[in-house]
C-alpha cells in the first residue's frame, strides 16, 4: 500500500521507514505480539505504527501539553497521552506482519473481543457497533495467516471518514473492507495505541520512547 523507502527490520521483517498513502507517513514505533508458553516466547506478529508527522505537525498541533515535560516512563503511565494520540486527527497506518502462522479466525475473534470490551466500558456499544464488529470478525474468518502475510489498518485524517482494513498474502489478491463506524475504528486504534491496555507492550514502549524524544526536541 503506497510508495516505500528505506527499511527498518523487526524480527527479520523489513518495515519501510516511510509509506505514502495520502500523506507521507513516518514509521514512529515498532513492536511484536507474543505469548509465553512453558517459558518459551512465541512471537506471532511484528507491528509498524505509521503516523503523519511532517514538520512535527502531530506534536505541534495535538500533543502540546506534553512538550518538554515527559520522559518515556512518564508517558507510559499516562493514559491521557495515548488517548490524545488516538484522538489526533492525523492520518495513521498500522502494518501488522505475521511471524508465526495462525488462523485468521483466531485474530478476528481476539480483535472483536478486545474492541467490544473497550466499547462496553466506554458505554459506546450499540447495534451499529455490534454489526460492524461482526463484519470485521467475518472478514478475517476464512483467512489463513501464513508467515509474511500483512494486515493493514488505515485511518484517514478526516474525522468521520471510513477506516480501511486490508489483508495480503502470497498467491492471493489483496482483500479489503471499510469500517464506517467511528467508535469501532477508534477502539481498533486503541487496541494498538492504548497504553496499558494495548495488545503489544513492546509497541507501546516504542511509541513512548520515540515521542519522549520528539517532545523533548520540540520544547
Amino acid at each position: 500500500m503506497g510508495s516505500e523507502t528505506e527499511t527498518v527490520t523487526v524480527e527479520g521483517i523489513p518495515f519501510p521507514a516511510e509509506i505514502t498513502v495520502g500523506n507521507p507517513l513516518s514509521l514512529l514505533a515498532t513492536g511484536i505480539t507474543d505469548i509465553e508458553i512453558h517459558f518459551l516466547q512465541i512471537k506471532y506478529t511484528a507491528i509498524g505504527i505509521y503516523l503523519h508527522n511532517t514538520d512535527g505537525v502531530l506534536v505541534k498541533d495535538h500533543l502540546q501539553r506534553w512538550k518538554g515535560k515527559s520522559s518515556a516512563d512518564e508517558l507510559l503511565g499516562d493514559e491521557a497521552f495515548f488517548q490524545a494520540l488516538v484522538s489526533a486527527p492525523v492520518e495513521k497506518l498500522f502494518r501488522v506482519v505475521v511471524i508465526k502462522e495462525i488462523k485468521g479466525s483466531q485474530y478476528g475473534v481476539q480483535l472483536e473481543s478486545s474492541v467490544r470490551d473497550r466499547l462496553v466500558a466506554a458505554d459506546k456499544y450499540d447495534d451499529d457497533e455490534e454489526e460492524t464488529l461482526e463484519k470485521v470478525s467475518e472478514f478475517f474468518q476464512a483467512k489463513y495467516f501464513k508467515p509474511g502475510s500483512v494486515v493493514t489498518f488505515h485511518f484517514p485524517a478526516t474525522p468521520g471518514a471510513a477506516a480501511e482494513i486490508s489483508f495480503a498474502t502470497e498467491g492471493k489478491d489483496e482483500a479489503k473492507m471499510r469500517v464506517d463506524n467511528h467508535n469501532v475504528a477508534a477502539m481498533i486504534q486503541k487496541w494498538y495505541l492504548g497504553g496499558d491496555s494495548a495488545v503489544s507492550p513492546t509497541t507501546v514502549r516504542s511509541l513512548a520512547d520515540r515521542f519522549a524524544a520528539l517532545l523533548s526536541s520540540s520544547a
